[in-house]
Parts: C-alpha cells; sequence; structure tokens
C-alpha cells in the first residue's frame, strides 16, 4: 500500500528542522495508529461515551467489562475526543492538553502502546517547536476507516500492514539500523505451504487452532496468516501468539492484534532467546523471519543456562557460533511445536534462514548437531530455495525451512528440496532493494511441487520461469569426518648450533635434575657428523652415550643411566628434521608417531563403510596412511565424527561441458577479422 504510506509519509516535510530524518518514525508510527484506532472507534464513539458516562462511578473493572462489548473491539476510549476533534481546538495550549485527553482516555491495552513508544514526551517536543498542530491537522485529515458508511472497504488491515512496513522501510533508509521486514508475497508463500495438506481439518466450521511467531515483528507473518485462512475457510479462528523485541514493532504489532480481535496478552515484548514470555505454551503452527548474522551475545547468559539444562532446555542439541543466532530460533520454535501424542496434535514450522545454516559449522560443531537433531528426529520436511532481490534491504538468498513432528507416512525418512531460485518477476517499481516478486501463479506452482513431493522440473520460456525439486532420504544429508594420519619422518643430527638452543630449552624445562643432567652430557657428546634417518636408531645412539657417560664421568655418579621418555621427546624435536625420505618415527612402545601437520579429514557418506572408502579413496595416493580410530562421536561411539550439510548447490548443479578448442579459435579468428576491418576503416 504505497500510496498510503506516501500520503502518511508527506508528515514528514513539518518535521524538518525541528526534528532529525532518524526521529520522524517516533512522530508518524504512533500519530498514524492512533488516526487508525481513532478511525476504528468513531461508529460507536459516542453510544461508548455515554455509557461510560451512565457507569463511571462504578470503578475500572467494571467498565472493562461493559464498554468493549459498546466499541466491538477489545478497546475502547472515554475521552470523548476524536482527532478532528482536537484539530479544531482553538487554543495550542487546548491541543495538546486536548490531545492528552485522548490517550489517556484509552484503556489500559492501548495506552501500554503509546507508552512503548514514548508519545506523551514527543506530543510535548512538537508542541515546543510549534509543529503540533499541523501534525495533529494533517492526520486528522487523513482517511484510515475500516469501513465507510455503507460497508465497504476503505482501508483494510491488510493495508496497514503493508502501509506500516513501508513506512519502516522508508525509516531504515535513513537509518543505520535497519530490521528485515518479511515481504507479504514470501509470507503469501510460507503459509500457503505451512497449511498444506491440513486442508480437510481447516475445512471444518468452528475449527480453532494457535499460531506463534517469535520474531512477530510488526505481525506482518500473523495477520497474513489469519487472512489466508479464513479466505480459505471463514468460520475458522486462527488465535495469534507472538514476541517482538523492539518496543516500535512490537507497539504496531499489538495495535494490529487489537484491530483484528485478537488477545493483545498474546503478544510479548522481550527478547526471545533470553526470555521465553509463552513459557509452557505450544503452538500447532509456528512461523518467523529470524535476524540474519545478528549475535546472540547479548542473551548469551540465558542461552547457555538453557543449554546446560538439557533436555528440559530450549538449545540441548547444541549452540552455534555466538555471531550469529539464527539456528538458535528453529531450536526455540521446535520447542514450542505441540507435541504429537497417539497420533493426535502435533505442529508445523515455518521460518526464513539465509544460506548460513544449511551448511556452517564442521562435524561435532553447533551448527552441524543442530542440523543433526532435526534430520535425526525427522523434523524437516521441506527446504525451498527463493530468488534473490525479493527483500526491501537486501538482496541475498534466502530459503524457507519447513518442520513438523506429524509427517505423514509417505513423507518420514524424506525430506524435499524445491529450487525455486527461478519463480519470480521483475516489479514494475522498486521498493528498495527489492526487485522481484513471487506471483500469484508463482506461489501456486511451488506449492504444488511440495504437495507432489517428487523429484520434478519444470520450466517456461516465455516467463523465463524454472522450478525444480528433488527428493532426498533424510541420511543422504549425513556424513562421517574420518581424521587421517600419515607418519612423523624425520632425520636427526647433532649439529653444534642446534645443540646449544636446545640445552637452554633442557635448563628451562620442569624435569628431575638427573636427568637434566644426563641430557645436557648426552647431548654434548654426540657426533656431529652422524646422520640418523630412523628414530629408533637415534634413540639407541643417545642411550648408548648416556650409558657410556654415567659410567665415565664422576659428575654423574649415581644416576641412573636411562633417559627419560621426556628427554627423547626433546632431542627428536630439538635435533629432528622433517625429510620425507626418513623412515617414519616411533615411541618407546614402537608404535608409529603421526605428522600433525599432514593430518586430514576425510568426509564420508554415513551410508559407506569407512574402511571400504578408505580403501579406495585415500590408500592409492598415500599408501602410509591409516585412520585414527582413537576420534569417536560423542553420541553413537563409532570412529569418525557424525556431521550434516545440506548442499543445494551441490543437488540442483548441472555440468556445462566447456567449449570445444574449435570452437573458442572460431571466435577469437571472428574478433581478428573485426579488428582488422576497423583498421583499414581508421586508415581509409
Amino acid at each position: 500500500m504505497t500510496k498510503l504510506a506516501d500520503l502518511i509519509w508527506k508528515n514528514a516535510e513539518l518535521l524538518r528542522g525541528a526534528f532529525k530524518e532518524n526521529e520522524y518514525r517516533k512522530v508518524i508510527l504512533p500519530f498514524t495508529i492512533l488516526r487508525r484506532l481513532d478511525c476504528v472507534l468513531e461508529p460507536t464513539s459516542k453510544a461508548v461515551f455515554a455509557k461510560y458516562a451512565a457507569n463511571k462511578e462504578k470503578g475500572n473493572d467494571y467498565l472493562n467489562r461493559i464498554l468493549p462489548s459498546a466499541s466491538g473491539y477489545a478497546f475502547y476510549n472515554t475521552s470523548g475526543f476524536t482527532l478532528p476533534g482536537v484539530a479544531e481546538t482553538p487554543d495550542s495550549h487546548d491541543v495538546r492538553d486536548n490531545l492528552q485527553a485522548m490517550v489517556n482516555g484509552y484503556s489500559q491495552n492501548v495506552r501500554d502502546i503509546f507508552e512503548k513508544f514514548g508519545f506523551l514526551a514527543t506530543v510535548d517536543k512538537l508542541a515546543e517547536k510549534n509543529r503540533l498542530y499541523g501534525v495533529i491537522k494533517n492526520f486528522a485529515e487523513t482517511d484510515l476507516r475500516d469501513k465507510d458508511e455503507k460497508g465497504k472497504s476503505v482501508v483494510t488491515n491488510h493495508d496497514m500492514g503493508q502501509a506500516f512496513e513501508e513506512l519502516l522501510r522508508k525509516f531504515n533508509d535513513v537509518s543505520p539500523a535497519g530490521e528485515q521486514y518479511t515481504p507479504r508475497d514470501v509470507i503469501e508463500l510460507m503459509v500457503t505451504v505451512l497449511f498444506g495438506g491440513d486442508e480437510e481439518a481447516l475445512s471444518r466450521p468452528g475449527i480453532v487452532r494457535t499460531m506463534y511467531d517469535p520474531t512477530a515483528g510488526t505481525g506482518g507473518i500473523l495477520s497474513v496468516a489469519e487472512e489466508h485462512l479464513r479466505q480459505f475457510n471463514d468460520r475458522v479462528t486462527l488465535k495469534l501468539y507472538g514476541q517482538e523485541l523492539e518496543d516500535e514493532t512490537y507497539a504496531i504489532c499489538k495495535a494490529d492484534m487489537l484491530i483484528r480481535g485478537q488477545d493483545p496478552a498474546n503478544i510479548a515484548n522481550g527478547d526471545t532467546l533470553e526470555v521465553d514470555k509463552h513459557a509452557g505454551e505450544t503452538f500447532e503452527y509456528q512461523a518467523a523471519n529470524p535476524p540474519y548474522g545478528v549475535e546472540w551475545k547479548p542473551a548469551e547468559s540465558a542461552v547457555r543456562k538453557e543449554h546446560s539444562k538439557g533436555a528440559a532446555g530450549r538449545f540441548a542439541p547444541g549452540l552455534p557460533a555466538i555471531r550469529d543466532g539464527q539456528m538458535l530460533f528453529s531450536l526455540h520454535l521446535l520447542s514450542k511445536m505441540q507435541p504429537l501424542v497417539a497420533g493426535k496434535g502435533g505442529g508445523r514450522i515455518g521460518v526464513v534462514h539465509n544460506g548460513s545454516p544449511l551448511f556452517t559449522g564442521d562435524a561435532g560443531s553447533g551448527e552441524s548437531e543442530i542440523r543433526r537433531h532435526i534430520l535425526t528426529n525427522d523434523y524437516l520436511d521441506c527446504i525451498v530455495a527463493m530468488p534473490t532481490d525479493l527483500f526491501y534491504n537486501t538482496n541475498i538468498t534466502t530459503y524457507l525451512w519447513f518442520m513438523s513432528n506429524r509427517k505423514p507416512s509417505e513423507r518420514k525418512g524424506k525430506v524435499l528440496l524445491i529450487d525455486a531460485s527461478g519463480m519470480s518477476q521483475l516489479m514494475k517499481k522498486n521498493l528498495g532493494k527489492k526487485r522481484r516478486e513471487v506471483t500469484a501463479d508463482c506461489v501456486a506452482r511451488i506449492a504444488r511441487a511440495y504437495a507432489d513431493f517428487k523429484t520434478m522440473e519444470w520450466s517456461d520460456d516465455t516467463t523465463n520461469r524454472t522450478l525444480k525439486a528433488k527428493l532426498l532420504d533424510r541420511d543422504h544429508f549425513f556424513y562421517r569426518r574420518l581424521t587421517i594420519e600419515r607418519p612423523l619422518r624425520m632425520r636427526f643430527q647433532a649439529d653444534p648450533e642446534r645443540i646449544v638452543t636446545l640445552v637452554r630449552v633442557v635448563n628451562a624445562t620442569k624435569m628431575p635434575v638427573d636427568q637434566s643432567l644426563l641430557l645436557v652430557a648426552t647431548l654434548r657428546e654426540l657426533d656431529p657428523t652422524a646422520i640418523y634417518t630412523n628414530a629408533e636408531s637415534f634413540r639407541a645412539a643417545l642411550q648408548t652415550q648416556a650409558t657410556r657417560l654415567v659410567a665415565l664421568l664422576p659428575a654423574l655418579k649415581g644416576i641412573k643411566p636411562k633417559l627419560s621418555t621426556k628427554a627423547f621427546e626433546l632431542a627428536r624435536k630439538g635435533l629432528g628434521t622433517k625429510d620425507k625420505t626418513a623412515e617414519p618415527c616411533t615411541n618407546e612402545k614402537g608404535e608409529v608417531l603421526s605428522d600433525s601437520d599432514l593430518r586430514d579429514s576425510e568426509y564420508v557418506p554415513l551410508h559407506e563403510d569407512i574402511d571400504d572408502y578408505f580403501a579406495h579413496e585415500v590408500l592409492p595416493h598415500w599408501g602410509d596412511a591409516w585412520i585414527n580410530r582413537d576420534v569417536k562421536d560423542e553420541r553413537d561411539g563409532l570412529t569418525g565424527v557424525v556431521g550434516t550439510e545440506i548442499n543445494f548447490n551441490r543437488e540442483f548443479y548441472v555440468y556445462t561441458p566447456p567449449r570445444s578448442r574449435s570452437a573458442i579459435q572460431a571466435d577469437i579468428e571472428a574478433m581478428e577479422k573485426r579488428f582488422m576491418d576497423m583498421l583499414r576503416g581508421v586508415s581509409q
């Protein structure tokens, strides 16, 4: 609803000079809400005031019971003022007082909204700058009624939601701190798929369902979901719940819920990761667009405390890197999913992510463990890769994840990947960075691909659209990371300069004095011309020399001649040089030592035998390599660490063969000919 947003935005012209650009939102957003509430209550305002006047002596509790029925909404106003009425006040001082009386005349659930904006302080500043009357007059002349006298729609809740998000986009263009708002076309696709497969249950009259968004923003996802269901079945009740961190967007969301007839108490204010304001509640449907690449350090203490609770907490499977908390929201959503008991209940989730949750994190990392939890429990149903340029302030590729604990039998153990990156069309006019939109036809085709649940391809050359889907077993996304070792190969020589350095190291090392004296004496007596390509022969030479010196030197009398393991280790590190032609080094037990510089990892599909893989993929290249069987997975106890990855690019990669040499040569010759023709033209 760009035209409506532009109409409201014109009020910004009055604020220039009195407010900074990034402060305009403090005026325009609450005044827009005020005018919307004013217009909605206008048809019943006189009846409400009359009922209030007749019963005001009976106390607030009684008024809170009777006045909502008079207003037709869960809120009301007892001031007797409307914004046009305030605008007609001749005295500027009275304008301010009357506006304050109007705001204070609202029921507590509305006053809470204006308190979140710090609205009355903004009113004082407007009055001080002589801008208050002009702003009131402009908004009083803006028609934000939901219906006219004949019952015809004027500005629907959907229109208002779009207008608010368009205004927020404009504010974010001039503000360094922008949030990510979900475009309506993306939400429409999300809720279409989210409710897909439940059509029969949702078509029953009087059906009641719950929906939750832990990053509610202005309530866009929740409101579109309700409208979507109402179009499908006007007798369905979808109870909306949410939590939002930012005060302003929380206030907008709460106002929208009030007008929709939803319970505003179901919308909470606060950091979802830090405190779950709906603790103990679970939901049938959930949808969210959590922030991407935003660190969760502000909530770190609470998150780690939850993690330490294990299965009793929200974040038991793992914690992602501190720099990006979006996967924590996925875990939170899973914890809020209605349980499936005896085949009844259960829940479904739709969440928007960037590419990071698909593949970030190696085996054993927090991110990989979160994916492992989702896949192991068979929650993941489908992931849809979206086109770029869909969002207002970023052009990155996004992905819709759909999860459920009540997958039908034919979908169990399977995951559908849908590449819908080619399913959009260019907009006639850009909105920030949003250049493309997912049309109704695109939504329908993607939803059909989801419902069909099979590998498929579709294209339309006339509209340049493509759609692909690939059905895979969930085990396809698991792998086992093997640690591959190769032997440490070194040659040893008692170089005098290195001996001097090594003696300093020995003297600075905490070891028994007798061992220190014996090792230093032994090192100084080694033959500097002797070269050892075998660690065992070097160890034997050291020990032989040490035994000889104990018997020979009075200063070493009484010292046990056997050099310790620590002494051999110091000598090896101090006098050894890596040499790939040398024999493998061994310890005193004869076990081959590994070279940490040559250590490598191999990623083996989970269904493959690791020994067969090693024999075919590693030994032909490195015949002296071996699998480090001490590195085991903490959960299954088997060799190697289990990891998970969802690689969209690999799954939908189409090989394009390189051009032939003859074709390239022909192009070069054609270019040379054009160049020569141009030169001849210049010379003529």
